[in-house]
């Protein structure tokens, strides 16, 4: 009969070796996985904190970038909420998904109805108290919470958009908010 011996044994250098290739290979994928989330990020809103300048003459001046779908996406706040707008000409007012006018403390007024792409849906009146992008701050905004409107971007529209100068000019569009007279 045998006995067993008591001795127990070390891991061989191999498997110590394949332990730490597998960790490597993990941490190497995870190092990629938030590499390519910011990537993607970046097509998506390449103008998160969008580029900002004043002039001498105190003209403020904010210059968007177009992102991969051709559309200016930019970061901003409303009432001091950092959002995300996506700047829309063929919107009348500022369009406010629910949750985000919940969070920004706005209140429903009047219900409405308007014309959309996807047809007439209700609506409900709001004043934005403080809608910042860049360096530019317009104060007093009207604007509609949408509650059938999903997600997490708020349509930037001609309420607002009529209170600045805009052009563009290839893929950049320049917004500029000239000083008060």
């Amino acid at each position: 009969m045998t006995t067993p011996n008591p001795i127990k044994q070390q891991p061989s250098g191999k498997s110590i070796g394949k332990g730490m290739l597998v960790a490597s290979f993990c941490l190497g994928l995870l190092g990629l996985t938030f590499l390519f989330d910011g990537w993607l990020e970046t097509q998506s809103n390449p103008n998160r904190d969008p580029f900002s300048i004043e002039t001498s003459s105190g003209t403020r001046q904010v210059v968007l970038q177009q992102n991969r779908q051709g559309h200016y996406v930019a970061g901003g706040e409303i009432n001091g909420l950092p959002v995300t707008f996506l700047l829309d000409t063929g919107a009348t007012d500022v369009a406010i998904p629910a949750s985000i006018a919940n969070k920004a403390g706005l209140s429903r007024g009047s219900a409405s109805q308007a014309s959309t792409a996807n047809g007439i849906i209700t609506v409900y009146d709001t004043q934005i108290n403080e809608l910042t992008f860049g360096n530019i701050t317009l104060k007093n905004i009207s604007a509609s919470i949408t509650p059938s409107m999903g997600g997490e971007t708020i349509l930037l529209g001609m309420s607002a958009l009529r209170k600045i100068d805009f052009s563009q000019q290839g893929s950049t569009l320049t917004l500029r908010q000239l000083p008060e007279s």
